[in-house]
């Protein structure tokens, strides 16, 4: 049987050592870790990312993914720089990285890449950003770290991930909620579109009265979105001082609406500024007018 053969189903390791390798020997004892290479990198010469966009990894899944791994071998590379004499810094694949110290691997596969501290974080965030697993939080903030930290702007985000403005500008408001409801949204307790639909509130308060009532009675988005356009709605209404007129000018508005109809309006404010308002819809009636007011 070929040595192709028998490296099938055991992962990228074994093929490395089998079809690559040569004679037997291992691929580390080939190479030398070169920039742009695959090679295999003893775990302990790896730091993990400190910027790394996922903060927590489900245990149960690693457990999951290092039962893989002792199966099948690593199948993809991860992803790292190189940052000194045998030393490297984690880019991308920190679940493989952590499942593999699981099971006691001394070795792991990685793509050594050419990166400066700003290089690592984007290309570290996008590629996580890309990742089906990131809860939205985690995402808005990798938009924000790639903004703040790597000067991108919205629009060049949006290409990176291939997310248009809108989208990316959506994830990034997330940031602008209170932090119970953002802490709601990390551990998958409140839905994304849930989220967008507070974030419509411009008070504070309300927000918190909003989610409350989400958790309380499992609202509907529609729901949501129904509640949270009433509850403008009433705050848009109570926003609206209404000015009453003084009894005099009331007497006046009633006397020149018998006079002319209801084409005349008084507004006044507060300070007594205002305006006297003839309104026509015609030359016709512009003339009946001008007529009446001329024979005062």
């Amino acid at each position: 049987m070929s040595a192709k053969k028998l490296a099938l189903g055991k992962g990228l390791g074994a093929l490395l050592n089998s079809e690559y390798s040569g004679e037997g020997k291992s691929i580390s004892s080939m190479q030398t870790n070169v920039v742009g290479g695959i090679s295999n990198i003893s775990l302990n010469q790896i730091n993990a990312n400190a910027d790394q966009p996922r903060k927590e990894f489900d245990e149960e899944k690693l457990n999951q993914l290092a039962q893989s791994i002792k199966q099948q071998g690593i199948i993809q590379p991860i992803t790292v720089r190189k940052i000194g004499r045998n030393k490297y810094e984690l880019i991308s694949g920190e679940r493989r990285f952590r499942a593999s110290k699981i099971i006691g691997l001394k070795e792991i596969p990685a793509y050594i890449k050419e990166a400066n501290d700003t290089q690592a974080l984007e290309m570290a965030l996008v590629e996580n950003i890309q990742r089906q697993d990131l809860n939205a939080l985690e995402i808005a903030l990798s938009y924000q770290h790639l903004i703040d930290d790597c000067n991108i702007s919205m629009e060049d985000i949006g290409e990176k991930v291939s997310k248009n403005r809108s989208t990316v500008n959506n994830y990034l408001r997330l940031l602008k909620l209170p932090d119970s409801i953002q802490a709601a949204v990390k551990s998958n307790n409140l839905g994304m579109s849930h989220a967008r639909a507070i974030i419509n509130i411009s008070n504070e308060q309300d927000q918190l009265i909003v989610f409350d009532e989400i958790i309380k009675k499992d609202l509907s988005v529609r729901q949501v979105e129904e509640l949270v356009r009433k509850l403008n709605d009433k705050s848009n209404t109570q926003g609206k001082t209404e000015i009453i007129l003084p009894f005099k000018y009331k007497q006046l508005h009633t006397k020149l609406k018998k006079e002319f109809g209801n084409s005349v309006n008084i507004k006044r404010n507060a300070k007594g500024k205002g305006n006297l308002v003839f309104n026509y819809n015609n030359d016709a009636e512009l003339d009946k007018l001008l007529s009446k007011l001329l024979d005062k």
